[in-house]
């Protein structure tokens, strides 16, 4: 069985030209950026057109790009980068962050800070008198995802930029679902730093970068030879930053054609799921085009998906899964979607290859699984 895959905000298949353009800094061309030689050369001026390359992107100047393994390392060094030049205060974040953002907040809180999560309103939109009165408080540092990867919701970042920097804090925002999909400028959000990644764009795993302000007081997590402008020590990847860079320049030549085909599709989706009774998240809300996080009341999300993977698609899970139990996301709960609703949600991501009969042989593959379901829940009862 060829199985089709709806899962792109996990992460998206190698483009083919992004492969053609890092096949020879794997093979042949295999010299350190930091090398004096021709070899070293070489590497170094790969590096420096793809940081031009993803600069170009999001509208910034190629010094402004710090290269990371991906995006838990820039935002790892965002928050920690920034804080380790501040004294401790307030930092905040919005409560329908990534663990990669509210995981190191948390280590913030461990040495001093305050930690304050920052609400969202049902349709998963930030909530700007919650960080107005959250930046009453002396606050150092600001995180908010530009889109989120469960609901696809879009937030407004420069109208909370605008609170932000009035409140003299330091504002950044993860714009790694984001890129590709939507336009995405650093200075019209008016944010100081901005998070990106490779594999979200059909690029490479293992690549991604921190944005910054050239004016950003930022200390270095990793101690090394001073590469990235001694912010991020370590042999730079070659072959996975051209693979990034190669993808960006993609992402923008295919962006104004790309998202509104992307969006048909989503609106196409959507139309046969409520048709067959499903809620469908953040709906009312500025969404994503690829993106829809949907549930059906009495049926669990995992099995649901388990369900669909052996009837040939890939979907994504809003479950959390341990060992033991089946923890609900924290992104529907912040939303206030009841624990029971929020176990049964799946997130459907659309990609470049997706077509519309991809999406009706979905659709009617779901409306299978869905009968079967119910049918084995009233047996049971």
């Amino acid at each position: 069985m060829t199985h089709v895959y709806f899962d792109h905000n996990a992460s998206t298949p190698l483009d083919e030209r992004v492969l053609a353009a890092m096949l020879p800094y794997l093979r042949e061309q295999c010299g350190n950026a930091s090398s004096r030689h021709e070899f070293g050369t070489v590497a170094r001026k790969a590096v420096d057109d793809a940081r031009e390359q993803v600069a170009a992107l999001v509208g910034v100047q190629p010094a402004q790009v710090i290269f990371t393994s991906g995006g838990t390392e820039a935002n790892n060094l965002f928050i920690k980068g920034v804080a380790a030049t501040l004294k401790p205060t307030q930092v905040a974040v919005s409560s329908i962050e990534h663990p990669c953002v509210t995981a190191p907040a948390q280590d913030l809180a461990r040495q001093g800070w305050q930690l304050r999560k920052l609400r969202v309103t049902r349709d998963g939109t930030i909530d700007l008198a919650d960080v107005e009165a959250a930046l009453a408080q002396p606050t150092g540092l600001v995180s908010v995802m530009l889109a989120n990867n469960e609901t696809g919701v879009i937030q407004d970042i420069s109208a909370v930029s605008a609170l932000v920097r009035r409140a003299g804090a330091v504002m950044h925002t993860d714009a790694v679902q984001a890129l590709g999909k939507i336009p995405v400028e650093f200075t019209t959000l008016r944010v100081q730093a901005m998070t990106l990644s490779a594999h979200k764009v059909y690029g490479p795993k293992g690549a991604g970068a921190l944005v910054v302000d050239k004016r950003l007081d930022l200390r270095a997590l990793l101690a090394g030879g001073g590469q990235e402008h001694g912010l991020r020590g370590g042999t730079e990847n070659v072959p996975a930053i051209v693979g990034f860079g190669a993808a960006c320049e993609i992402a923008a030549a295919r962006l104004g054609d790309l998202g509104p085909r992307l969006a048909a599709l989503r609106d196409r989706l959507e139309r046969g799921l409520h048709q067959m009774g499903a809620v469908i998240f953040g709906a009312g809300a500025p969404r994503l085009p690829n993106t829809c996080y949907f549930a059906y009341p009495g049926i669990h999300g995992e099995t649901l998906v388990i369900e669909l993977d052996n009837a040939g698609y890939a979907v994504g899970s809003g479950a959390a899964c341990s060992s033991a139990e089946h923890t609900p996301s924290g992104t529907l709960l912040a939303m206030g979607v009841e624990p029971e609703l929020a176990r049964g949600a799946v997130r459907f991501s659309l990609g470049a290859a997706n077509t519309a009969e991809q999406v009706d042989g979905f659709l009617q593959a779901l409306a299978a699984v869905i009968r079967r379901l119910r049918q084995m829940k009233a047996v049971a009862v």
